[in-house]
């Protein structure tokens, strides 16, 4: 069975929509891309490095991968791997794409037999409905998030409603100079309650 891992640059009130740059994703007037920039560090610079180069295969949705096809296949040299993993894709509408390693997924059941089939494990990048749908099947397990310190106001949220309830144990975790906080998260089973007023 294949891992999958949920690798999100978040803000402070969870907005994940267009962190690289200005015209990543400007849909429904998304005004703040780009605003991971400020925060580059030796540190974080690494963690990415880290996980680019991970012998991994790519989940992805459909905008994402839209956004990915046009700008990857051109710059290999700085990520290599995304070239050589396969890139599943979830889309209603594409059947076909020129970029090699790329395979069409229809819907949660083709996407649960994946995650049920031998290979490498699956790293889902940006991708903001599927990770919604693939936390609200239980099917996310681990999360790596990359808190920046500020709030947006608006946006795509990483947590919208929908999402079951689940417990997480955190992993790993560093600091960078810059105050952004790396954090591994990895599922842990049941959220738990209890009484603080007895």
């Amino acid at each position: 069975m294949r891992k999958i891992t949920v690798l999100s640059m978040i803000t402070l009130d969870g907005v994940m929509q267009a962190p690289g740059g200005p015209e990543e994703d400007p849909s429904d007037g998304f005004q703040f891309g780009g605003w991971v920039a400020p925060y580059g560090d030796d540190t974080g610079n690494k963690a990415i490095q880290k996980e680019m180069n991970q012998p991994v295969d790519y989940l992805l949705g459909r905008k994402t991968f839209d956004i990915w096809a046009d700008y990857w296949p051109k710059h290999a040299a700085v990520w290599p791997g995304i070239n050589n993993g396969t890139k599943y894709v979830l889309s209603n509408t594409l059947k076909s794409s020129d970029w090699e390693k790329t395979v069409f997924l229809k819907d949660i059941e083709d996407i649960k037999k994946l995650k049920s089939s031998e290979g490498p494990d699956l790293q889902v990048w940006g991708s903001s409905k599927l990770v919604r749908l693939l936390l609200e099947h239980d099917l996310v397990d681990e999360m790596r998030l990359k808190i920046y310190p500020l709030i947006l106001g608006q946006g795509k949220h990483l947590f919208p409603n929908g999402a079951i309830p689940a417990a997480f144990t955190l992993t790993e975790c560093t600091a960078t100079s810059k105050s952004v906080i790396l954090a591994s998260y990895s599922r842990s089973g049941e959220v738990k309650t209890g009484d603080l007023t007895v």
